[in-house]
């Protein structure tokens, strides 16, 4: 979808949705992104402060056509060779997947990366966590890129070191007094959408990093190991998959930052077998039942399929709940022609639309909302990159501190174990 073709889409769904809270500012250059999130289905989140900021592009890179930098991509990777790999997030705009070696989820892009191991530079079209995982498992000499600084993850956001640390403090006092039956108070579970910080945390403390498709065998892997069970940053995806393995409601209470026992009494707390944080996607928020059953109405026999970051409403009315690798290859074995409503980020939606026409695909939000951050890779910044990688030099290189490493990648290995 082009800028034009996706701000007139935008400004005509606007006003068929007056309560939308996207805009059209979202096609608009990156690079006069207002402080914030800015538009898109995060922008009403608050940011916290230390957020990433990129440093001012080349007035040549913003000037310049679609076509010239198209182009000087082109030329860049041409002289570059296998001595550069390009990764492309699902949810990354078309105009920036179009350059990608590899498409997929960020788990994906980063097992990608090590499957080139002659790259000198691996340049990841997503967002800030994603970049750190690759940089977490590529070699050390391998110089991992993020095109623009400022891409970053409203969830991954909500969950930070300090608050979790304190959480974790909380707990472990709170279950001191429980008998020694080998297993552990509580086991330490967080999704791959989060700081290199996180990743480290979890490993430190006996727990492991969880991606949207082996979350229920990763929650198995913990309830082997512990009585139950801090989840983070995503309250959704960890609900969901609690209820679907057989955890009541009631035994996974919300754990809100900065309130004391996260807002629960000490009684709740004992009884919780898996401690949801207060997290979520802005984007997969943004879904409902009242869509679903829309989508019925107007297509008797629809298969409706949602990302398991969806509200747990939504996951129960839908047909199918999976991720995002999950949604396509659903699409890719359907043998006959069928009418697919997705839940998920809108850029997937309309690139599968294209990828499979015997099929109808439409996105169940009827208000374009992606990802405000992942709009902010623009071919501009890609093109920039590269452009210095010919010229010998490496910018906006991500590197995860050396006393993260060590515990992230032992996270990062116990979830590659966990296979679905």
């Amino acid at each position: 979808m082009s800028e034009q073709t996706l701000s007139s889409t935008i400004t005509r769904l606007t006003l068929l949705a007056p309560d939308s809270t996207c805009s059209t500012d979202l096609a608009a250059n990156p690079w006069d992104t207002p402080a914030g999130y800015g538009p898109g289905a995060s922008q009403e989140d608050k940011i916290p402060s230390g957020y990433p900021v990129q440093g001012g592009l080349p007035a040549e890179y913003k000037t310049a056509s679609a076509e010239e930098l198209d182009t000087r991509i082109r030329a860049a990777r041409e002289t570059l060779g296998e001595r550069a790999v390009i990764l492309g997030h699902f949810y990354q705009r078309d105009e920036v997947v179009q350059y990608a070696d590899f498409v997929g989820d960020s788990f994906q892009l980063a097992n990608a990366a090590l499957s080139r191991d002659k790259a000198e530079a691996i340049i990841f079209c997503g967002v800030h966590f994603m970049a750190e995982t690759a940089d977490i498992l590529s070699k050390p000499e391998q110089a991992v890129i993020l095109p623009n600084l400022a891409a970053g993850c409203s969830m991954a956001d909500m969950a930070d070191g300090p608050s979790v640390q304190q959480c974790w403090d909380e707990l472990t006092e709170l279950y001191q007094d429980e008998p020694d039956d080998g297993r552990m108070p509580v086991i330490p579970v967080t999704y791959m959408n989060c700081s290199a910080e996180l990743k480290a945390f979890v490993g430190k403390n006996g727990g492991l990093v969880c991606t949207s498709s082996n979350a229920a065998t990763v929650l198995a892997w913990a309830f082997e190991r512990g009585r139950r069970v801090l989840f983070f940053p995503d309250q959704h995806l960890g609900r969901n998959t609690a209820k679907a393995m057989g955890v009541p409601l009631e035994k996974m209470p919300m754990w809100t930052p900065r309130k004391a026992l996260g807002g629960n009494s000490e009684e709740i707390m004992r009884e919780a077998q898996v401690i949801l944080w207060h997290g979520f996607c802005s984007v997969h928020k943004r879904f409902n039942p009242a869509q679903i059953t829309k989508a019925r109405e107007d297509y008797p026999g629809v298969r409706v399929i949602v990302h398991p970051e969806c509200p747990m409403e939504v996951v129960d009315a839908a047909d199918e709940a999976g991720s995002t690798d999950y949604i396509r290859r659903a699409i890719a074995d359907a043998t006959e022609p069928t009418v697919f409503a997705i839940g998920t980020e809108i850029n997937m939606v309309n690139r599968l639309a294209s990828e499979y026409p015997q099929h109808t695909i439409f996105c169940l939000d009827p208000v374009i909302c992606p990802c405000s951050t992942m709009y902010r890779i623009h071919p501009g910044y890609l093109a920039w990159v590269l452009e210095e990688l010919v010229a010998g030099r490496v910018v906006n290189r991500i590197q995860v501190p050396e006393n993260q490493q060590g515990d992230a990648k032992i996270a990062l290995e116990r979830m590659l174990a966990a296979k679905p």
